[in-house]
């Protein structure tokens, strides 16, 4: 069995990004950006499929792990009976569109450790094996095939078999040996490769230098550090999309059916991106997130998308990879995502929800955005009630979901408090009276009296977490007794092990076969509600108990499996760590207010 989704860490140049087991092996990487075809696979399929592993020769009696400060800067210290050996992973955050590097140093500790290095760099997902050349100096390798090329250097000699480069050494105390890889096409030069030494110390200063903005100082800085850094490091510099996580097919539940390409940036996520990135004093970021916004929404409001790539191309269109048999067997592996096609109502109010928080907060927005929001409102007048596919993306037929169409509530009532707070121009009071048709649908037609609570879809009786957003947004005051026997509902019939499920996948019809684990933002937005009621010690039980869910560098996935007690889903997940930042901020809100004691 390969490792688990938790035994992975994260290294990243904010272009790209790679998974780091805790065997020492790479076995995710898509070069040159996030969402370009991957170069090592193995995560989802075997060694075979490509991977870089150094590690020593012999298993170690014990693996420790960590990042080396406020950065994505990975040291994995491996403990053998003849010593002790590090190995420091990380990718230089690129310099005016440089080439990709990947670098390791393994550093002798103590005694001497025996190690082994494996390279099997298999481009186009696992399928294509390169032809190696070897630098006139004979200290570089190069691998090439089709458009792609990666070089390799290091001082201990390095040697081909069978399309994979190898090589045996010996790490005595005190000596450090560098391996850099870098990413270049093929009909290119070969690249410079940097110093290893350089690197490092430039990559730390960049990270550290960048830390010191953050303004969170509760009691779970280390948690909100950790987060912002990941979502930094995933979100592409160049443009200011953030991607929802950097793998593909990670999958639901082991073994299932429910593996998804999550390398794209998701519209759903826009408000919370801008919300936490501010919060914690990144206020650049959050109007680099507005501006990739604005630019990928241009264009008709008909085809507003429910995701884009990271520079805001719009067809991402699925397709499923043969020969790979999966994370642990879970097939089928995907590659793109066929949900860009979906109308999903519930963008449209992420969208001027966002753009109105960016406003409350301060941010410069392109002028354009005012343009953009009356076309956004104008279409979504004429589509509020219809069915969709749902914040979820459900594969079965469209239904009304309560959760878009309070978005769509949510669109009207921030273009009604523009237009009160920062004088945006519009149709006022016709907004008002859409506002008010929208309430009254939700409040008809989404509150079963049977289950006393929202459901999840008009006609249904499927209960769902997204409607914990509405004391969040401003629909229903949490002490509003629909409100308040909503959350009992949910707390009785989603909650598994302390955790919250999206939805019942037994109870409500998505299209898709199978399980899935626990849904951790909607923990963390359980919590929130808990914070708006008063029961601060629950939310603050809550929240510990989801942070105790990290791997052993901070990281979290999609969901949890609370039988298999391991992450699943794609990883990292933005939208679990940017969950985790506006709770804790919530947390430190309250207890600011004077509101810290219980009162429930």
């Amino acid at each position: 069995m390969g490792l688990k989704i938790s035994d992975y860490a994260m290294i990243g140049d904010c272009e790209s990004a790679a998974l780091v087991g805790n065997n020492g092996s790479i076995d995710w990487l898509c070069w040159p950006r996030f969402d370009s075809e991957a170069c090592f696979v193995a995560i989802l399929g075997s060694e075979e499929h490509g991977h870089w592993q150094i590690a020593p020769a012999t298993a170690p009696a014990r693996v420790e792990r960590s990042y080396s400060g406020d950065n994505p800067v990975l040291q994995t210290d491996f403990h053998t009976e003849s010593g002790s050996v590090r190995l420091i992973d990380f990718m230089p955050v690129r310099k005016n569109h440089e080439v990709s590097d990947l670098v390791r140093i393994v550093v002798g500790l103590e005694g001497e450790v025996l190690m082994n290095m494996d390279l099997r760099v298999r481009f186009d997902y696992g399928r294509i094996a390169p032809w190696a050349t070897r630098s006139e100096d004979q200290r570089a390798l190069r691998a090439t095939a089709g458009p792609h090329s990666v070089t390799l250097s290091s001082p201990v000699d390095l040697e081909e078999d069978d399309r994979s480069i190898v090589s045996t050494f010996t790490v005595r105390k005190g000596q450090r040996l560098p391996f850099v890889m870098a990413y270049e096409a093929s009909h290119l030069p070969p690249p410079k490769l940097p110093d290893a030494e350089k690197a490092l110390k430039e990559t730390e200063a960049f990270w550290r230098e960048w830390s010191k903005t953050c303004s969170y100082k509760g009691p779970w800085r280390e948690a909100v550090m950790r987060s912002i850094i990941t979502v930094k490091a995933m979100t592409y510099r160049p443009t200011g999309g953030v991607v929802a996580a950097i793998t593909t097919s990670l999958p639901e539940a082991v073994g299932g059916e429910r593996n998804w390409d999550y390398r794209y940036c998701w519209l759903r996520d826009a408000y919370f991106t801008v919300l936490s990135l501010a919060n914690a004093g990144y206020r650049k970021e959050a109007e680099q997130w507005c501006d990739w916004l604005l630019r990928a929404v241009a264009g008709a409001p008909s085809q507003l998308q429910p995701l884009y790539s990271i520079a805001g191309e719009r067809r991402t269109g699925e397709v499923e990879l043969e020969g790979l048999p999966g994370h642990r067997g879970s097939h089928p592996v995907r590659a793109g995502n066929a949900a860009y096609a979906q109308l999903q109502i519930d963008v449209y109010g992420s969208v001027i929800d966002t753009l109105y928080e960016a406003r409350c907060l301060g941010l410069d927005l392109h002028e354009t955005s005012r343009g953009v929001e009356h076309e956004l409102l104008r279409h979504l007048e004429t589509i509020w009630d219809k069915p969709d596919a749902g914040i979820w993306e459900v594969r079965s037929d469209p239904q009304h979901f309560v959760h878009g169409k309070l978005m769509a509530w949510v669109a009207f009532d921030r273009a009604i408090a523009s237009a009160e707070r920062f004088g945006f121009e519009g149709p006022v009071d016709h907004w008002r009276g859409l506002r008010a048709d929208i309430r009254r649908d939700i409040e008809e037609k989404g509150f079963s009296r049977k289950r006393n609570a929202f459901v999840q879809a008009y006609g249904a009786e499927a209960l769902d977490a997204s409607v914990l957003l509405m004391p969040i947004v401003g629909f229903l005051d949490v002490e509003d007794p629909r409100m308040a026997s909503t959350i009992a509902a949910i707390e009785e019939n989603l909650m598994r092990e302390g955790l919250v499920l999206r939805y019942d996948t037994e109870e409500s019809v998505d299209g898709l076969p199978g399980d899935e684990g626990a849904f951790l933002a909607c923990s963390f937005w359980l919590a929130d509600n808990y914070i708006l009621q008063g029961r601060r010690n629950e939310a603050i039980t809550l929240f510990e108990r989801i942070l105790s869910l990290r791997n052993d560098v901070g990281l979290l996935s999609e969901q949890y499996d609370w039988e298999g007690k391991e992450l699943v889903g794609n990883f990292p997940q933005a939208f679990s760590h940017f969950a985790l930042v506006d709770t804790a901020y919530n947390l430190a809100q309250d207890e600011k207010k004077g509101q810290g004691k219980d009162r429930k």
